[in-house]
């Protein structure tokens, strides 16, 4: 039991490290729309996030997971559950409060 035990348990910190990379790649993505879009200057905004938030989610999987594929696929998993949940706590309400009476959009 031990010897299936340990290799999940250390592939925990990578599950971790995906989930804190996700939260601020797509949490960036998230701040990066509600700022650019009222920016006169959006695409330096999007341009320029798109580039840091790259660039630090590149780093950390390649810090984090090194040369072994299982911590590439731990922190992947993890980078996708973070997608998950920024997804569903960036939801606008359901009532439709943040669209307008008259906009039309795919339910």
């Amino acid at each position: 039991m031990s010897e299936l035990l340990y290799p999940a348990l250390a592939l925990w910190p990578g599950v971790l490290a995906g989930l804190l990379l996700g939260t601020f790649f797509y949490g960036g993505l998230w701040w990066t729309v509600r700022r650019g879009v009222s920016s006169p200057r959006a695409a330096l905004w999007f341009i320029g996030s798109m580039l840091v938030r790259t660039i630090v989610v590149l780093a950390g999987f390649y810090l984090v997971a090194g040369g072994d594929w299982k911590r590439w696929l731990a922190t992947l998993a993890g980078f996708v559950v973070a997608r998950l949940l920024v997804a569903r706590i960036t939801r606008p309400p359901r009532d439709g409060a943040a669209f307008s009476p008259g906009a039309r959009h795919a339910s």
